[in-house]
């Protein structure tokens, strides 16, 4: 029998607590995944909230990773690993310790009640476009049929995000 070994990109952010560690500690965790490799990882960035006001800034990256698991097994790790580094969900768009978002899981379209993929908010964030722009400029969105380059290009100009340099 042979696996189908998938590339996924995952949002990777943290605006609680040690906000480099938590997200370098996600991306540990996903390496220990069965099936798992991280293979590439973007620069880690600092942003500011989208859709809310009063929280603190976040660290965000996009990860590359080759699984042989499938879109709802992936979920499900990813969750577990939110809930075991001490993400509790109260409301919307709340602070938190850790998030893990799969924007695209290889050339897969699919909604349901608890995955979509693409993400559905993933071409109008700079701050997953910019980092996700370093990893796969060339990469065409499975939907919208353009380059993650180009998608990063029609973004509103704004200013760039700070890279995050984690001290050793």
């Amino acid at each position: 029998m042979t696996v189908e070994l998938s590339t996924v990109y995952v949002g990777v952010g943290s605006n609680l607590g040690d906000k480099l560690h938590n997200c370098t500690t996600s991306l540990q965790k996903i390496n220990q995944l069965p099936g798992c490799e991280v293979t590439a990882c973007s620069d880690i960035i600092k942003t500011e909230p989208e859709g809310v006001t009063g929280q603190d800034w976040y660290a965000n990256c996009v990860a590359e990773i080759k699984t042989t698991r499938t879109p709802f097994q992936f979920l499900k790790d990813l969750l577990a690993i939110e809930y075991d580094m001490g993400r509790v969900r109260t409301k919307r768009w709340e602070s938190r310790i850790i998030d893990l978002d799969i924007l695209l899981f290889g050339q897969a379209i699919m909604e349901s009640d608890n995955l979509t993929i693409p993400h559905r908010l993933l071409h109008k964030r700079r701050f997953v476009l910019e980092p996700l722009v370093q990893l796969a400029p060339d990469l065409v969105h499975p939907v919208l049929n353009v380059s993650i380059r180009q998608l990063f290009n029609e973004l509103p100009k704004e200013s760039s995000a700070e890279v995050l340099k984690e001290e050793t």
